[in-house]
């Protein structure tokens, strides 16, 4: 059997120690392992129909930025489940999205969370940019009893309570499956690490590297190495990789817009040599979609952030309504690619609206 390589480059202490089966973060939450974490299926089976919702609930919404489409189609869920739980439940329900200047604006975050805070709002669906930079807000609203504060998606906040969103070590262990089975168990392939610091680029890696060594041993991850969340520094890196590991088969991204950034670079390169390499990325993005449709990247796990935000909001207003939820609900997640790149997401993942008696 051949021996697997992983080769961390350009990788800080804690992500390095991460790969090497020794994490750093061994002892914080982590809601990929929680024990008594449900997936939204399981919600809706264990709690039922909705309860009686109270009138004039606010709930807001905190995102990290909203240039990016991820963002963006998380908020409509936030938004439209709201309006549809206001008109079947026949109350006034208020929701608030709003966001900081970018995704580096982390203390701007934290002074909207507190606004929010100092409102009154009811509760607060929060995405923080990184693991401590809301800390303090979620603080206070764990102190008192005025404010339900629920992390969603990534960023995980330590000192949350409750926590809704895809399985982000799922998403590694679905590309891995795939690339596996693509690759037919032997060859090489690299991975490109969005922010070192971010507990969705952590867990992705985590759930590919630990999946790929566990099913197709003879499949060798040559490289690994942030590239930021940039397009243009994966890109960059993919030319880099191209030509210090000519064997490389596939490159798993995690997330999309370095997947598109990496697609530059091998798609060139496959035109000098007519050696195909699959490239799959995470989010589902619409651009990484018209790619799959063009023959450019091979598959995004899409984690759907429409449902994230309707899975959400749904858990905070059962939240708000007196039933007591569990720490962790994973929402519906899938890999997209070529065979199901045109089918509707709702029948991809089964999806229905909540029930009302």
């Amino acid at each position: 059997m051949k021996r697997k390589k992983v080769l961390a480059m350009g990788l800080t202490l804690a992500m390095a120690a991460s790969v090497c089966g020794m994490s750093a973060y061994a002892d914080e939450f982590n809601p990929d392992k929680d024990p008594n974490g449900i997936d939204w299926t399981q919600m809706r089976e264990q709690f039922g129909a909705m309860p009686e919702v109270p009138d004039g609930l606010v709930v807001g919404g905190l995102v990290k930025q909203l240039q990016n489409e991820f963002w963006q189609s998380l908020k409509k869920g936030y938004e439209e489940c709201g309006a549809y739980i206001a008109e079947q439940a026949g109350v006034e329900l208020t929701v608030d999205v709003q966001a900081a200047l970018d995704e580096s604006d982390e203390e701007g975050q934290l002074t909207t969370m507190n606004n929010m805070i100092n409102k009154g709002y009811n509760g607060i669906l929060f995405s923080p940019i990184s693991d401590s930079n809301l800390t303090a807000a979620v603080d206070t609203c764990n102190e008192g009893d005025a404010t339900v504060a629920v992390n969603v998606n990534d960023g995980v906040a330590q000192n949350t309570n409750y926590f809704v969103g895809p399985n982000a070590y799922q998403n590694g262990v679905l590309a891995a499956e795939w690339i596996s089975e693509k690759l037919g168990g032997e060859g090489q392939a690299a991975v490109v690490i969005g922010k070192v610091a971010a507990y969705a680029a952590r867990e992705r890696t985590d759930g590919f590297v630990e999946t790929m060594a566990e099913i197709a041993p003879n499949i060798e991850i040559v490289a690994q190495q942030s590239a930021d969340w940039d397009r243009q520094v994966s890109k960059e890196l993919a030319e880099t990789w191209l030509t210090q590991y000519p064997d490389l088969d596939a490159v798993f991204c995690n997330n999309d817009d370095m997947a598109l950034g990496v697609v530059e670079a091998v798609r060139a390169y496959e035109e000098e040599t007519g050696k195909h390499i699959y490239v799959v990325g995470v989010d589902g993005d619409s651009e990484a979609y018209e790619s799959i449709r063009n023959g450019g990247q091979d598959a995004t796990v899409d984690s759907f952030p429409y449902y994230v935000g309707m899975v959400s909001m749904e858990y905070m207003v059962r939240q708000l309504s007196g039933q007591e939820m569990p720490k962790v609900v994973w929402t519906p997640q899938a890999l997209i690619c070529s065979d199901n790149i045109d089918s509707d997401p709702a029948e991809v993942i089964g999806w229905s609206d909540a029930a009302f008696e």
